[in-house]
């Protein structure tokens, strides 16, 4: 085993109720297990589903009963290796080694694992959610199995952002997307735009996209999209009078799963698909049955992502989309309080906040 000194504690930054984020001193993690990496954090971005657990001390029926490290896109350098030290593209990984990190940490062994569903893993665990903590710390054990090697081309920054990149290459492939399907996303968030920048990529068109921030739609615009401003117009109604009255092949819901469900339902064509992304505040999902009965709606619901990372990593190094468009803001980690509450009131046109982590 190849060890890294340690000290007695590290910075690290806590949920400990409702809104309530505090920056801690906590046990340095000490050496890796067999299976496992020690990581030296870089990069985390702060996702949506963090807000949730944020705002409401849960995310749909995880509640949180302690304090809890959150944050779940992250990149880091592999400080210390134990035994069994392979990491997700099946080679070994050395110390040094920058690494993007897969939050999910599946058993491998369960019935949905050997059926290639590792998302469904009966026994999943996963960074940031209770009681399992998250990234926006400095030093954190991993499994070797969910850390896979960038290239040079890639920052610290995009590597944090291959998570979200990954949820958007399921979402497409959930969609089932084929050449010049016409296409409406409800989001224009991190998630929504980069599904807008995959959804480009398989040669959709037109690529309609609503948002009520309007310097979220200028970039969902400078990113190929048709912005619609759902505060200023009626979306459905925009994408139905585009499309000479017949909707969409295909909506991606990526917003926060409420009224933009039904929307989205209500834009799509006779026979098409619906995939939803976004997550419920309210841990509901509600649409009109008649809707969805009458055009005879495909739904499909992401459970976040699937053997995505290493087609993500080739999509990024081979600048076929650009991450760091997206990012609005940094902070430091110690800051983190301060950038959750930026991003919780969507001031300063956030649209994503990086906490660059030393």
């Amino acid at each position: 085993m190849t060890s890294a000194s340690t000290s007695s504690t590290i910075t690290a930054v806590r949920l400990h109720g409702p809104r309530d984020l505090r920056v801690d001193q906590v046990p340095h993690p000490g050496p890796p297990s067999p299976g496992e990496v020690l990581l030296r954090v870089t990069a985390v971005g702060i996702c949506g589903s963090d807000l949730h657990s944020y705002k409401d001390g849960r995310i749909g029926d995880n509640v949180l009963e302690a304090p809890l490290i959150l944050g779940h896109e992250f990149a880091g350098i592999v400080e210390a290796i134990s035994d069994d030290p392979m990491g997700g593209d099946f080679k070994p990984l050395e110390p040094g080694m920058r690494v993007a990190v897969d939050p999910a940490q599946p058993c491998w062994r369960c019935e949905m694992c050997e059926q290639g569903h590792p998302n469904l893993c009966h026994h999943l665990h996963f960074c940031g959610s209770y009681p399992d903590d998250g990234s926006l710390v400095q030093w954190m054990h991993m499994p070797a199995r969910t850390c896979f090697p960038v290239p040079d081309s890639i920052d610290d920054a995009g590597a944090a952002l291959l998570e979200p990149l990954g949820i958007a290459v399921h979402a497409v492939d959930l969609a089932k997307l084929k050449v010049a399907n016409s296409v409406a996303i409800l989001g224009a968030g991190c998630i929504g735009l980069s599904i807008l920048q995959m959804v480009k990529l398989s040669g959709a068109q037109p690529i309609f996209i609503s948002d009520k921030f309007p310097w979220r739609l200028k970039v969902a615009e400078e990113l190929g999209g048709i912005p619609i401003n759902c505060d200023e117009v009626d979306p459905v109604q925009a994408v139905v009078k585009a499309t000479g009255g017949h909707g969409v092949d295909v909506a991606i819901e990526a917003a926060w799963a409420d009224h933009s469900v039904q929307q989205s339902a209500d834009m799509i064509r006779l026979g098409g698909r619906l995939v939803i992304v976004g997550i419920s505040e309210d841990d509901r999902l509600v649409m009109k049955h008649s809707t969805v009965r009458r055009k005879g709606l495909t739904i499909r619901i992401a459970r976040r992502m699937k053997h995505t990372y290493p087609r993500s990593i080739q999509l990024l190094s081979s600048g076929a989309l650009d991450l760091n468009r997206l990012i609005s803001h940094r902070f430091p980690l110690e800051q983190t309080p301060e950038a959750f509450a930026l991003n919780t009131a969507y001031e300063d046109n956030v649209v994503k906040i990086m906490i660059d982590v030393k």
